[in-house]
Protein backbone atom coordinates (compact mmCIF):
# COMPACT_ATOMS: atom_id res chain seq x y z
CA UNK A 1 0.00 0.00 0.00
CA UNK A 2 1.10 3.22 -0.95
CA UNK A 3 0.48 7.04 -0.28
CA UNK A 4 1.00 10.32 -2.97
CA UNK A 5 0.45 14.11 -1.22
CA UNK A 6 -1.41 16.61 -3.25
CA UNK A 7 0.19 19.51 -1.45
CA UNK A 8 -1.03 22.80 -2.15
CA UNK A 9 0.24 26.39 -1.08
CA UNK A 10 -0.70 29.89 -2.73
CA UNK A 11 -2.53 28.30 -5.72
CA UNK A 12 0.91 25.73 -6.44
CA UNK A 13 1.26 21.83 -6.31
CA UNK A 14 4.30 20.53 -4.81
CA UNK A 15 6.11 18.06 -7.41
CA UNK A 16 9.13 15.84 -6.88
CA UNK A 17 11.42 14.20 -9.79
CA UNK A 18 11.95 10.76 -8.19
CA UNK A 19 16.01 9.93 -7.57
CA UNK A 20 15.08 5.64 -8.03
CA UNK A 21 12.94 3.35 -9.59
CA UNK A 22 9.59 3.19 -10.29
CA UNK A 23 9.43 6.34 -12.37
CA UNK A 24 13.32 7.38 -12.09
CA UNK A 25 13.47 10.49 -13.43
CA UNK A 26 9.92 11.75 -13.72
CA UNK A 27 7.74 14.40 -11.68
CA UNK A 28 5.38 13.46 -9.74
CA UNK A 29 3.57 13.64 -6.65
CA UNK A 30 5.35 13.07 -3.11
CA UNK A 31 4.80 9.78 -1.48
CA UNK A 32 5.77 6.21 -1.13
CA UNK A 33 5.03 3.13 0.61
CA UNK A 34 4.10 2.71 4.03
CA UNK A 35 6.02 1.14 6.61
CA UNK A 36 4.03 -1.84 8.61
CA UNK A 37 1.66 -0.67 11.33
CA UNK A 38 2.13 2.79 10.11
CA UNK A 39 -1.38 4.81 9.50
CA UNK A 40 -2.34 6.59 5.73
CA UNK A 41 -2.22 10.19 7.56
CA UNK A 42 0.84 9.08 9.11
CA UNK A 43 2.59 7.41 5.93
CA UNK A 44 1.51 10.69 3.86
CA UNK A 45 3.03 12.63 6.29
CA UNK A 46 6.63 11.06 6.45
CA UNK A 47 6.73 10.50 3.02
CA UNK A 48 6.47 14.03 2.20
CA UNK A 49 9.19 15.38 5.25
CA UNK A 50 11.54 12.68 3.88
CA UNK A 51 11.34 13.43 0.51
CA UNK A 52 10.89 17.22 0.79
CA UNK A 53 11.64 18.42 4.09
CA UNK A 54 8.49 20.08 4.50
CA UNK A 55 5.83 19.12 7.47
CA UNK A 56 2.49 18.20 6.14
CA UNK A 57 -1.12 18.21 7.60
CA UNK A 58 -3.59 15.64 5.58
CA UNK A 59 -6.44 17.20 4.84
CA UNK A 60 -8.87 14.50 3.10
CA UNK A 61 -8.71 11.37 0.80
CA UNK A 62 -8.45 12.50 -2.64
CA UNK A 63 -8.89 9.13 -4.51
CA UNK A 64 -7.11 5.75 -3.93
CA UNK A 65 -5.74 4.22 -7.17
CA UNK A 66 -4.48 1.36 -8.32
CA UNK A 67 -1.45 1.57 -10.54
CA UNK A 68 0.05 -1.74 -12.46
CA UNK A 69 3.65 -0.98 -14.40
CA UNK A 70 4.66 -3.18 -17.23
CA UNK A 71 8.10 -3.96 -18.32
CA UNK A 72 9.01 -6.31 -21.10
CA UNK A 73 10.98 -9.54 -20.40
CA UNK A 74 12.26 -12.57 -22.47
CA UNK A 75 8.80 -14.40 -21.98
CA UNK A 76 6.70 -10.60 -22.92
CA UNK A 77 5.01 -8.33 -20.52
CA UNK A 78 5.27 -8.98 -17.17
CA UNK A 79 4.27 -7.10 -14.20
CA UNK A 80 7.04 -5.30 -12.71
CA UNK A 81 5.29 -2.85 -10.04
CA UNK A 82 1.16 -3.43 -8.46
CA UNK A 83 0.34 -0.21 -6.17
CA UNK A 84 -2.65 0.68 -4.30
CA UNK A 85 -2.03 4.37 -3.63
CA UNK A 86 -4.19 6.60 -1.24
CA UNK A 87 -3.40 9.90 -2.35
CA UNK A 88 -4.53 12.93 -0.36
CA UNK A 89 -5.03 16.43 -0.01
CA UNK A 90 -2.51 18.19 1.82
CA UNK A 91 -1.37 21.58 3.51
CA UNK A 92 2.11 22.81 4.64
CA UNK A 93 2.17 23.60 8.21
CA UNK A 94 6.37 23.73 8.48
CA UNK A 95 9.82 22.92 7.56
CA UNK A 96 11.90 24.17 4.92
CA UNK A 97 11.83 22.80 1.02
CA UNK A 98 14.56 20.58 0.01
CA UNK A 99 14.79 17.55 -2.11
CA UNK A 100 16.28 14.41 0.00
CA UNK A 101 15.79 10.37 0.08
CA UNK A 102 13.91 8.83 -3.00
CA UNK A 103 13.57 12.52 -4.58
CA UNK A 104 16.66 14.00 -6.50
CA UNK A 105 14.58 17.39 -6.77
CA UNK A 106 11.41 19.32 -5.72
CA UNK A 107 9.85 22.32 -7.19
CA UNK A 108 6.23 23.81 -6.84
CA UNK A 109 3.98 23.97 -9.51
CA UNK A 110 2.12 26.61 -11.29
CA UNK A 111 -1.56 25.08 -13.15
CA UNK A 112 -0.59 25.87 -16.35
CA UNK A 113 2.81 23.64 -15.88
CA UNK A 114 0.73 20.45 -14.33
CA UNK A 115 -1.82 21.40 -17.64
CA UNK A 116 0.03 21.53 -20.58
CA UNK A 117 2.72 19.28 -22.74
CA UNK A 118 5.41 21.23 -20.50
CA UNK A 119 8.93 19.27 -19.55
CA UNK A 120 7.12 17.85 -16.62
CA UNK A 121 5.71 15.18 -19.14
CA UNK A 122 3.50 14.22 -16.34
CA UNK A 123 1.72 10.95 -15.96
CA UNK A 124 -2.48 11.71 -17.23
CA UNK A 125 -3.08 10.12 -14.34
CA UNK A 126 -1.08 12.21 -11.94
CA UNK A 127 -2.50 14.98 -13.65
CA UNK A 128 -6.09 14.38 -13.04
CA UNK A 129 -5.20 14.24 -9.40
CA UNK A 130 -3.64 16.78 -8.73
CA UNK A 131 -6.32 18.70 -10.86
CA UNK A 132 -8.75 16.77 -7.73
CA UNK A 133 -6.61 18.02 -5.13
CA UNK A 134 -6.30 21.79 -6.29
CA UNK A 135 -9.94 22.43 -6.97
CA UNK A 136 -10.65 20.97 -3.51
CA UNK A 137 -7.87 23.25 -2.17
CA UNK A 138 -9.35 26.32 -3.95
CA UNK A 139 -12.78 25.25 -2.50
CA UNK A 140 -11.91 24.71 0.99
CA UNK A 141 -9.71 28.41 0.47
CA UNK A 142 -13.25 29.80 -0.39
CA UNK A 143 -15.20 28.60 2.41
CA UNK A 144 -12.41 29.31 4.92
CA UNK A 145 -12.80 33.43 3.44
CA UNK A 146 -16.94 32.86 3.37
CA UNK A 147 -17.05 32.47 6.80
CA UNK A 148 -14.27 34.75 8.09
Amino acid sequence: MGVGAVVVDQGRVLLVRRGREPLKGKWSLPGGMLELGESLAGGVTREVAEETGLQVEPIELIELIERILHEEGPEGQRVRYHYVIADYLCRVVGGTLKAASDADAVRWVERAEWNSHSALALDPITVRIIDRGWQRATELDRESKERR
